[in-house]
């Protein structure tokens, strides 16, 4: 049975704003519809539940929101001034066969509109239940899934029709000769020594979950390589390397922004530790998306970008720190 990771026990009550993060998340947010403001929001660790089952809640959180409606055409005053308190038991789980749907429909762009055995990707993921978590609200009679995290070694599942086509849509999205020597390596005679992390999530999650989900997972990931049952099994935890395919806003090139732009970014990171995976990656590249357009005016300096990183595992701590930071300065 996989053990508990330590975790944290102090979770700070977040701010509306902070620096290049407030920035990105309000300009991604701005993009979805029907959004909701969590400018009162509280988080607080409980005492986790039983956890002598094979699958079972690896940590427990409790979130209490103060949801103001968005107004939206046809509404009624009554709905745009009602107010509720929305409260929900974020836990962590091991992946399971049930979860199939939820992880596939966080993973529908995760190459782009590229045509691919999805379901076979989703598969390898639920399937590596020792390594790998998936985030729900506690008693859902929908089991819904909020978000997951796994790391898949590319050596183990290199024969998988799934894999074979992430594989190929790297290399072709590379344009960078030099770097795509480095992923082909990665992707080839260095497979053995590196994870693909996965990780998708609901954009409203609440950030403070992210520290103990990575945690966990590089808990994890340390845990493998001593306890599962056959050394080859132990040694394909052993990663040197991970490789990370996400997803940015990124400046559009030949618009030189003005030096009053202050707001404006080069990169517009839509998860929170992307940006400190990009600043510890040993390389990386972008490339142009089709299946996500800006089209809000928001973001009409903006271009959807693909972002591929690879982070030498020797770096995974400084991560930890930087996330750690990040979450409690907010």
């Amino acid at each position: 049975m996989p053990r508990k990771p330590a975790r944290r026990s102090h979770l700070q009550k977040p701010q509306p704003a902070f620096s290049r993060l407030a920035r990105s998340m309000a300009l991604f947010t701005s993009t979805r519809k029907g959004k909701q403001q969590n400018n009162n929001s509280t988080l607080r660790r409980d005492v986790p539940p039983d956890s002598t089952g094979t699958n079972f809640s690896v940590s427990f959180y409790k979130l209490e929101t103060t949801k103001s409606k968005m107004k939206e055409a046809g509404s009624s005053s009554e709905d745009e001034d009602s107010e509720g308190v929305v409260q929900a038991d974020f836990a962590f789980f091991d992946p399971k066969p049930e979860d199939f749907h939820g992880v596939k429909i966080l993973l529908q762009t995760y190459l782009d509109n590229k045509e691919w055995d999805l379901s076979s990707f989703v598969d390898l993921i639920l399937q590596q239940t020792t390594v790998g978590t998936v985030i729900k609200i506690e008693d859902d009679e929908d089991n819904g899934v909020y978000g997951f995290i796994s790391a898949l070694n590319l050596h183990r599942y290199k024969d998988n029709k799934c894999m074979m086509e992430v594989n190929e849509f790297l290399l072709k999205v590379c344009e960078d000769n030099d770097i795509k020597d480095k992923l082909k390596s990665y992707l080839g005679e260095r497979a053995a020594d590196v994870g693909l992390l996965v990780s998708q999530y609901v954009v409203n999650l609440p950030p403070q979950l992210l520290p103990p989900l990575y945690d966990g997972l590089f808990d994890e990931i340390s845990w493998a390589t001593e306890d599962e049952p056959t050394e080859e099994l132990r040694k394909s935890f052993c990663f040197k390397y991970y490789l990370l395919v996400s997803k940015v806003y990124k400046h559009k090139a030949g618009q030189k922004k003005k030096a009053s732009s202050s707001n404006e970014e080069d990169v517009i990171y839509l998860k929170p530790e992307d940006e400190i995976f990009h600043n510890v990656s040993a390389w990386s590249f972008y490339f142009p998306l089709r299946s996500q357009q800006v089209t809000t005016n928001e973001l009409k300096n903006y271009q959807s970008m693909g972002l591929v990183m690879a982070v030498e595992a020797t770096r995974v701590s400084n991560f930890k720190q930087q996330l750690h930071s990040l979450i409690d300065e907010a």
